[in-house]
């Protein structure tokens, strides 16, 4: 019997490849979806291919494009024969004073994260109401329910409409397909590595668990969204925050 398939989007550095490692861990056939990041698309694919001995593609797709989200869609089915479970991960901020927001770059945030969810979720759960089964989980931001930071107010914009976008979703998939969205707080990746101690500690003391998340935390509760652990869970946000207080 062929393994399970998860495609993720965004997933060749921080979440995204913490939560590829999961599923493969658990005997997925992976998909590694990636915009830029070739090189390391392509070491992670190497990783679990050696460490797991599963099935694993990387393709390059940059999802606020319709028709590359199409054709990774596609190939996707073409080589792997299915699609079981869609992470929406990519995301991308561009963190400046509000005076310094432009347009173009709360536009640019919005295609990635938002539009880009759209699509890949519009041709990803087409096929699984098709087959009537399925599971996607999209990423958010607890900055999208009472985090607030105008330096991130776009980014803040577009993770509050992926979880309008998911209850809506959740409504059009049903009854085949569970739609359910994460809400990280801080997380340790590249996206944080460039804040100061200062502000990292600032942060910390607002964490009831007084520290950021690791990429690996927020798989897991990824992966047991996907799984038949959470069969009865739908149209659900599930923040990850340590107790972040407001």
């Amino acid at each position: 019997m062929d393994n399970k398939v998860v495609l993720i989007t965004g997933a060749s550095r921080g979440i995204g490849a913490a939560t590829a490692k999961e599923f493969a861990k658990n005997n997925y056939s992976v998909v590694i979806n990636y915009n830029s990041s070739y090189q390391e698309a392509e070491n992670l694919k190497k990783e679990l291919e050696t460490n797991y001995k599963v099935k694993v593609l990387t393709i390059k797709c940059d999802v606020s494009k319709e028709e590359e989200v199409k054709n990774m869609v596609e190939k996707t089915v073409n080589e792997l024969g299915n699609i079981d479970v869609l992470i929406n991960n990519a995301g991308i901020a561009i963190d400046t004073l509000f005076e310094d927001k432009t347009v173009e770059n709360f536009k640019r945030i919005l295609d990635v994260n938002l539009i880009g969810t759209f699509l890949v979720s519009k041709y990803v759960g087409t096929i699984m109401v098709e087959n009537q089964k399925g599971s996607i989980i999209n990423v958010s931001s607890n900055a999208a329910l009472d985090d607030y930071y105008p330096m991130s107010l776009d980014y803040d914009a577009s993770k509050a409409g992926v979880i309008s976008l998911t209850h809506n979703l959740a409504s059009q998939f049903s009854p085949f397909v569970r739609v359910n969205v994460v809400a990280p707080g801080w997380v340790t990746t590249d996206m944080t590595k460039e804040l100061s101690q200062e502000f990292i500690d600032e942060e910390n003391k607002k964490i009831m668990l007084n520290r950021f998340a690791k990429p690996e935390e927020i798989a897991k509760v990824i992966y047991f969204l996907a799984s038949d652990s959470a069969s009865y869970i739908n149209n659900e946000v599930i923040r990850i925050d340590g107790g972040f207080k407001c």
